[in-house]
């Protein structure tokens, strides 16, 4: 049962997995409650271009993925201002011919496929210590972004006129949430991949949503199961022999199974407990006419 901590490499990816599970679920809150998992999906396409030119072209990995995501970011946002052009159409167009981009250059570079079969669907069993110290960097970048942004943004999800009528800029908060998004899908990027990321987003902050009513609680307890799944998903994936990044988004995808199942019998339960109750009053009358 121990054996995988004995293994550097493995310790690394379990420790990356954990704060990059724990971010993405931080950051997917909000993504959630302000119905954007749709930017959040095409965000992971588009920085997958930029990440493919800039390891084409010898430019930092991490900063040109991030800057290529700030990009696409400026692009949707000036787009989605346009009338004409609604947010998820502009979303749709700009992050999709990134990623057509991106897949131009490989095919053009074929020496590379491998690489970005890695950026596709994760490799964090391949993550240096190099790789966890920037990791970890972004993470503690975006959790400062996030506290610093707690109170306007938490305005913002719940009502946004009267967020702007207290003076909150709206605009700038968002773009800088937009930000904060994109650098936490770099981050999750070499850890889950390309395909897997827009998952790690959405399930940890939905089940917590199941548990729960209270926004501070579900903010907490999405944080902890983005950790915990994490941890637990690259564990389990030295056992089973599959990929860590997919393996993480099925232990999130069952932890997710389980609570809306329990939900329902719950509510089976409260249902049926309902009307037992009803009928006992409706006896009870009957026997006092």
């Amino acid at each position: 049962m121990l054996e995988p901590f004995e293994f550097g490499f493995m310790q690394r990816a379990m420790i990356a997995a954990t704060l990059v599970g724990g971010v993405t679920a931080a950051v997917g809150v909000f993504v959630i409650l302000r119905r954007l998992a749709y930017i959040g999906h095409g965000l992971a396409h588009s920085i997958f271009g930029g990440a493919v030119v800039s390891f084409t072209i010898g430019f930092n990995f991490f900063l040109g993925a991030s800057l290529w995501g700030a990009f696409s970011v400026f692009l949707i946002n000036q787009a989605a201002r346009r009338r004409q052009i609604g947010g998820d159409a502009a979303i749709g167009i700009i992050t999709t011919a990134a990623f057509a981009i991106g897949i131009a250059v490989i095919s053009r570079a074929r020496s590379f496929t491998r690489d970005f079969e890695a950026a596709l669907f994760g490799e964090i069993l391949g993550i240096t210590n190099q790789d966890l110290y920037v990791t970890a960097g972004m993470v503690l970048l975006i959790a400062i972004v996030m506290f610093l942004l707690w109170k306007p943004l938490v305005f913002i999800t719940f009502d946004q006129d009267v967020a702007t009528s207290y003076g909150i800029s709206v605009r700038w908060v968002e773009a800088i949430f937009s930000l904060a998004l994109a650098a936490t899908v770099v981050a999750a990027l070499q850890v889950l991949g390309v395909t897997l990321i827009a998952a790690a987003l959405v399930i940890p902050p939905v089940v917590a949503r199941l548990l729960t009513d209270s926004f501070p609680r579900l903010f907490v307890i999405a944080v902890v199961i983005g950790a915990l799944t994490g941890f637990l998903g690259v564990y389990v994936s030295w056992f089973v022999d599959v990929s860590s990044g997919a393996t993480v988004v099925l232990v999130q995808s069952a932890v997710f199974a389980l609570t809306l199942g329990w939900g329902v019998l719950e509510s089976r339960r409260g249902f049926s407990a309902a009307r037992r109750a009803e009928r006992l009053a409706g006896l009870e009358r009957s026997l006092n006419d």
